[in-house]
C-alpha cells in the first residue's frame, strides 16, 4: 500500500451556549429568555458607569421587576480576584438561579468567575489556587479536577473583546500581579444578546479598543501554527467586518448597522478558540500587560500586535500575507497594514502610549512566560530576553 499523507486533524468543540440573539433590544429579548430558562432569581453583574451613569440597569430592573435579586457593580477592571469573591457572596447569600452581564469584557470574565466559584465552593481568596489553570513552558497544561457551574448566565456585551462567546475566564491575582486562566465547559453562557443600540453608551475608546482586540483574535488565527481551513474562512471575513465597521462606527457613531457587523464581526473572531486554533505573543504579552502594568484590555492589542507581526514575519511571512490581501493591500507587510488601521482609528500606537515604562519589561516578560499562547508563537519563545526584545520594538 503506497503512503499516504494524513490530511490535517483537529477537533471543533462548540461552546455549551444555547442560543444568540442578535439586533433585538436587550430588555425585550432578556424577558423572552429568562422565561424560556424559568430563571426567578437573577442576579445582575455590570460596570459602574452603566449602572450609575445610565438608566439602562434600572430599566431592566424595572422591567424585570420581582425576578431580579440583585445588583453588583464594584467590578475593577481586568477582574481582581478580591471582587469576584465579594461579588460570589452575594449571588450566593441572594440564592442566584441566573447571571446576568450588561458590560464588557470585565462583567463577562467575572460572571463566568462567580459561576465558577459558586460551583466549587469558592468563599476564599485561596480557595481559587488549586484550580486555576496552569500552563507549563513546554507549551503543555493542566487543567485540575472541577465541579461544573450550576448556576448559568445571559450575557448582554457593550464591546468587542468576545470573551461572551468563551468557555474561560481570566482573573488578575492582585497579590501576585498575575493574570490567570479558568476554564469549565459549562462557563460560556446560556445566552448571548447582541443588540448594537445598548453599545451607544459604550466610550468611543473603548469600542474601538475592543474592536482591535477581535482583529488581533482572527489575525494570531491567520497566522498561527495550527490554522484550519474553516477557521481561516471565517477569520477573513470577521476581519474585513471588522475593518469595515470599526471607521463607519467611528465616523458616525449612531450607524448601528455598523455596530451589529462590529459585533458580528467579534462573534466570528472567537471560532479559531473553539477550534483549538493557538494564537501567539500578542495574547500572550497583552495578558501581562493588564496584569503587571494595569493596561486595558483593548490597548493591549492595539500596542503589541503590529509588533508582534514584526517579529514573526520572518518564520510566517507567507501567512501574514492573507492578513493584507484580506484587507486590500496584497505585498504591504501585515504589521504595516495592521499599524496604519489602528493609527486611523485613533488609538495608541505604542507602550509609552499607554503608561508602561521600561523598568516594568522584565516583570511582564517574566510574568508572560507563564501564558499558555507563548509556547505556541509561531517564531519561538524560550527566554524572557526575547519577549524584551518584543517589548522594546513596541516601545
Amino acid at each position: 500500500m503506497p503512503d499516504i499523507k494524513m490530511p490535517q486533524t483537529g477537533i471543533f468543540n462548540y461552546p455549551s451556549i444555547d442560543r444568540i440573539v442578535f439586533g433585538e433590544p436587550f430588555i425585550k429579548a432578556v424577558q423572552i429568555e429568562a422565561n424560556r430558562l424559568a430563571v426567578e432569581r437573577i442576579f445582575i453583574l455590570t460596570s459602574g458607569t452603566l449602572s450609575r451613569e445610565t438608566k439602562c440597569v434600572e430599566e431592566l430592573c424595572s422591567a424585570m421587576a420581582g425576578q431580579v435579586i440583585g445588583v453588583y457593580d464594584r467590578l475593577r477592571p481586568h477582574v481582581q480576584r478580591d471582587d469576584v469573591i465579594e461579588a460570589t457572596a452575594e449571588a450566593r447569600a441572594e440564592k442566584a438561579d441566573l447571571i446576568l452581564t450588561i458590560g464588557g469584557g470585565t462583567p463577562t470574565d467575572a460572571a463566568k468567575m462567580v459561576s465558577f466559584c459558586l460551583a466549587n465552593d469558592v468563599t476564599k481568596y485561596e480557595d481559587l489556587d488549586p484550580l486555576r489553570w496552569i500552563s507549563n513552558p513546554d507549551g503543555t497544561s493542566v487543567q485540575p479536577p472541577s465541579n461544573p457551574p450550576t448556576v448559568r448566565s445571559i450575557f448582554v456585551p457593550t464591546t468587542l473583546s468576545a470573551g461572551e462567546f468563551s468557555a474561560g475566564a481570566g482573573c488578575t491575582d492582585n497579590r501576585r500581579h498575575l493574570k490567570q486562566m479558568f476554564r469549565h465547559s459549562l462557563l460560556a453562557p446560556l445566552v448571548v444578546i447582541l443588540d448594537p443600540a445598548i453599545c451607544l453608551h459604550t466610550p468611543e475608546w473603548l469600542w474601538l479598543s475592543t474592536g482591535v482586540r477581535a482583529i488581533d483574535h482572527v489575525v494570531e488565527d491567520l497566522c498561527s501554527i495550527n490554522l484550519q481551513p474553516y477557521v481561516e474562512g471565517t477569520a477573513r471575513h470577521a476581519l474585513r467586518l471588522l475593518a469595515n465597521g470599526l471607521p463607519k462606527s467611528k465616523e458616525n457613531p449612531s450607524d448601528l448597522n455598523a455596530r451589529l457587523n462590529c459585533q458580528t464581526g467579534a462573534w466570528m473572531s472567537m471560532i479559531g478558540g473553539a477550534a483549538g486554533v493557538k494564537k501567539g505573543a500578542s495574547h500572550g504579552i497583552g495578558h501581562m500587560l493588564g496584569g503587571v502594568a494595569k493596561v486595558p484590555h483593548g490597548y493591549t492589542s492595539c500596542v503589541m500586535l503590529p509588533s508582534v507581526l514584526a517579529w514573526n514575519e520572518s518564520v510566517n511571512g507567507s501567512q501574514q500575507a492573507v492578513v493584507s490581501e484580506t484587507l486590500g493591500q496584497p505585498g504591504e507587510a501585515a504589521s504595516k497594514v495592521i499599524g496604519n488601521l489602528i493609527s486611523n482609528l485613533g488609538m495608541p500606537k505604542c507602550l509609552r502610549d499607554v503608561g508602561v515604562s521600561k523598568d516594568q519589561f522584565q516583570e511582564i516578560a517574566e510574568a508572560s512566560m507563564h501564558d499558555r499562547w507563548i509556547p505556541s508563537n509561531p517564531r519561538k519563545i524560550t527566554t524572557p530576553s526575547q519577549i524584551v526584545e518584543i517589548l522594546e520594538m513596541a516601545w
